[in-house]
């Protein structure tokens, strides 16, 4: 299912397709004359499950949101964090500063590469090379600062410590998605009203049934768009580590 919850332009399809579907059935076993007081029972019970569709969806496009957030947040956290350290790399030995600065250039590349990246066998690559640029960064940072006096090895090592955090973070929310079964359930309630739409309509309009269908697929289409970090047209763009790169010394 993962697959599909990256594409949000197949769940729009799907999602139209299984609910103009339901409609066609619920319209299949109407009430052409519906007695007035179940008439009223059955309005009572399509509006309720109505709004609470609606609830749901308005819940699901909020958490999508916050979650974009998120991920926009930390972008944000670790260009501060490698702009910050490679400043405070100057305070190590010459030549570990000179091997530090070159690191994490690299390692702001890569960052770069996986905000931008879409290709999974590449994205695996970045993936290794990363955390291969961690531990050599790691291992620079701590072996230089034993030469230094405690407050600034102190500061070297949180810098540090802080630049490898936020990549851990960023992963986590990248991963942090819309359930699986919220899904589910959302389709479910969705099928159940256009069912319910179908079988009390007193006429067979067809363009009238494709209504409720197409904006509850744009819906979820908008909602999968920007649950999805890599699949959809709503991407994070990665304009403070690409500021970073073009600030530092010998980037273009």
């Amino acid at each position: 299912m993962a697959w599909l919850l990256d594409s949000p332009l197949m769940i729009f399809v799907l999602s139209f397709l299984v609910l103009w579907f339901a409609a066609r059935i619920g319209v299949a076993f109407r009430q052409k004359n519906m007695e007035q007081d179940r008439h009223q029972d059955f309005e009572l019970i399509l509006a309720s499950i109505l709004t609470l569709l609606g609830l749901i969806i308005g819940f699901s496009f909020s958490m999508a949101v916050s979650r974009y957030d998120q991920r926009k947040n930390y972008e944000e956290e670790e260009a501060n964090a490698i702009g910050t350290e490679y400043v405070r790399a100057d305070l190590l030995p010459a030549a570990d500063a000179a091997r530090a600065h070159t690191l994490l250039k690299a390692y702001l590349d890569q960052r770069l590469l996986f905000y931008t990246l879409r290709d999974e066998p590449r994205l695996h690559q970045v993936d290794v090379y990363t955390a291969q640029l961690q531990n050599e960064l790691w291992s620079v940072a701590a072996t230089s600062v034993r030469t230094l006096p405690a407050p600034v090895a102190a500061i070297v090592l949180s810098g540090m410590n802080d630049v490898l955090n936020r990549q851990g973070y960023t992963l986590a929310a990248w991963r942090n998605r819309i359930p699986g079964a919220a899904w589910v359930l959302m389709l479910a309630i969705a099928i159940l009203c256009n069912l319910l739409i179908g079988y009390g309509a007193h006429r067979r309009y067809a363009l009238l049934f494709l209504i409720l269908p197409l904006a509850l697929s744009i819906s979820f289409f908008l909602i999968a768009d920007i649950d999805s970090p890599r699949g959809g047209a709503i991407r994070i763009y990665p304009q403070n580590l690409e500021g970073l790169s073009q600030s530092l010394p010998g980037q273009q």
